[in-house]
C-alpha cells in the first residue's frame, strides 16, 4: 500500500472527513457507519466517490480495512514471493497440506433387514445393499478392520404401522442389528438413526394427524415415541443415538429419557440442521421410506431459508443436550457447515455426504465422465475444509482403501 494514499468520506451534508492522513487503513466500523448513513468513501484526491462494488476490501482481524484502487503498485512482492514453491514437489505439497482425510473420522451408513443370507442391492446406490443380520456382521467386521470411525444403522422392518412401533420394539429390526453389530465388532462405534420414516406405513417421521387442518406430523405426540425408541436402542447396546426427525424439542425429550433410564453417558449426535432436500432420493429407495403423501417440508428445513435459521436450530439442540451437531446434506450446504463451525467452536461437527451426492458421482463415473476416486476425495476434503470433523459417507470403506 502506498503510504501517501488517503481515504476520505464526503457526507451527504458535504463535509469531508479524512480518515487517516498517512495510510488507507481505518476502523471497519467507521466505514460501515458512514456507508449506512449514506456517506460515500472517496479515495485519494479523486473528485468522485469510490465505487464500492469494484473496490477491494481486505479485512484484518475483523477490525481494520484497507481500500485498494485495484492497480498494481511498488509494494508487490513478486518475484520474491512465489506461492508455486509450495506446490512444485509432492513432498512439499504433502507437508503443507492442512486437510487430511482419516478413516477414523468416517461413519459408514448401513441398511439392515430381517432374513438370512440377504444382500438386496440398492439400484440407485451402486455397491450398497440392504443386509440381513448375518451379512451385517461381516460388514461391520470389515468396517472395524478398515479402521472406520463407526457405522450408523437404518432398519427396514417386515411390517409397518401408523406409529412405527417396530422402531421401539425390544426385538425390532434395529435392535437386532445393534446387538449383532456389537457382537461382531465390540470396539467399533455403533450409532443408530432415531426416526420413524422407515417404520411407518405413511413414510413420515412421526405420528400423523390433522390437528393443523391438514395431514401433518404431531410434534409433541412424536416426542413421546422418540423417547421410547431411543431407550430401546440404548438397551440393545447402541454407543450413540442420532435423532434425525427435526421435531422441536426432540433433543430435550431424548436426553431426559436416556438419563431417566441410567444412560447419562450415551452421547447424542443431532441432525440439527437437516434440510428438506432433493438429494435424498436414493436413500428413500435404500430405507424404503418415501412419504406416501405430501413431503417433509413442514418439519425439515427449507433449502432457501436464511442461514441464521440453521444457527437457531443448532443453538436449541445444544441447549437441550446435544453432544455432536450434524448438517445434512453436505456439499450443497458448505456455507452452513462453515457458519456453524465458526459460531460454535469446540462443538464436534458432523456432515452427512448424502445418497444423492454419492449417486451422482457414481453415475457419472460409470459413464467415464469423471474419476470417481478423485472426485470423492476432493468432495470429502471440501466438506472437511468447511469445518466438519466427522463425515457420514457411503464412500467410507473406499476412502479407507484409497488412503491405504
Amino acid at each position: 500500500m502506498s503510504p501517501n494514499r488517503r481515504v476520505y468520506d464526503k457526507s451527504p451534508e458535504g463535509e469531508t472527513q479524512e480518515f487517516n492522513s498517512t495510510v488507507s487503513r481505518v476502523p471497519i466500523r467507521t466505514v460501515v457507519d458512514y456507508t449506512r448513513r449514506g456517506g460515500n468513501v472517496w479515495i485519494g484526491n479523486s473528485t468522485s466517490p469510490a465505487d464500492f462494488p469494484s473496490v477491494e476490501l481486505t479485512v484484518f482481524n475483523f477490525q481494520l480495512v484497507e481500500v485498494y484502487d485495484g492497480a498494481m503498485n511498488s509494494d508487490s512482492h513478486f518475484p520474491a514471493t512465489r506461492l508455486r514453491r509450495l506446490r512444485y514437489h509432492p513432498a512439499v505439497r504433502s507437508l503443507v497440506r492442512e486437510v487430511r482425510l482419516d478413516p477414523s473420522k468416517l461413519i459408514l451408513p448401513l441398511f439392515v433387514r430381517t432374513g438370512s443370507g440377504i444382500r438386496q442391492p440398492i439400484s440407485s446406490m451402486p455397491g450398497h445393499a440392504q443386509l440381513s443380520i448375518d451379512l451385517l456382521k461381516a460388514e461391520v467386521r470389515e468396517a472395524a478392520d478398515l479402521g472406520l470411525g463407526g457405522v450408523i444403522l437404518f432398519g427396514i422392518p417386515d411390517e409397518k404401522d401408523e406409529f412405527g412401533s417396530n422402531s421401539y420394539c425390544a426385538d425390532g429390526i434395529i435392535q437386532q442389528g445393534v446387538r449383532a453389530a456389537k457382537a461382531a465388532a465390540p470396539d467399533l462405534l455403533v450409532v443408530t438413526d432415531v426416526c420413524f420414516c422407515e417404520y411407518t406405513n405413511h413414510g413420515h417421521c412421526g405420528v400423523v394427524n390433522e390437528k393443523t387442518g391438514r395431514p401433518d406430523v404431531d410434534n409433541d405426540a412424536t416426542l413421546e415415541l422418540l423417547a421410547k425408541q431411543v431407550v430401546s436402542h440404548a438397551q440393545a447396546g447402541a454407543d450413540m443415538v442420532a435423532p434425525s426427525g427435526m421435531m422441536d424439542g426432540m433433543i430435550g425429550a431424548i436426553r431426559g429419557a436416556l438419563d431417566a433410564e441410567g444412560y447419562q453417558h450415551l452421547p447424542i449426535m443431532s441432525y440439527a440442521a437437516k434440510y428438506s432436500s432433493a438429494f435424498y432420493g436414493p436413500f428413500r429407495e435404500a430405507a424404503e421410506s418415501t412419504p406416501q403423501f405430501g413431503d417433509r417440508r413442514a418439519y425439515q428445513m427449507d433449502f432457501a431459508a436464511a442461514a441464521e435459521q440453521a444457527i437457531r436450530e443448532v443453538e436449541l439442540d445444544l441447549a437441550e443436550g446435544a453432544d455432536i451437531i450434524m448438517v445434512k446434506p453436505a456439499l450443497a450446504y458448505l456455507d452452513i457447515i462453515r457458519l456453524v463451525a465458526e459460531r460454535f467452536p469446540g462443538v464436534p461437527l458432523a456432515a452427512y455426504n448424502v445418497s444423492g451426492e454419492f449417486s451422482m458421482v457414481k453415475a457419472a463415473a460409470e459413464k467415464g465422465w469423471i474419476d470417481e476416486q478423485a472426485v470423492a476425495l476432493e468432495s470429502l476434503a471440501a466438506i472437511t475444509r468447511a469445518g466438519a470433523s466427522i463425515l457420514l459417507t457411503y464412500w467410507a470403506k473406499d476412502v479407507a482403501r484409497w488412503l491405504g
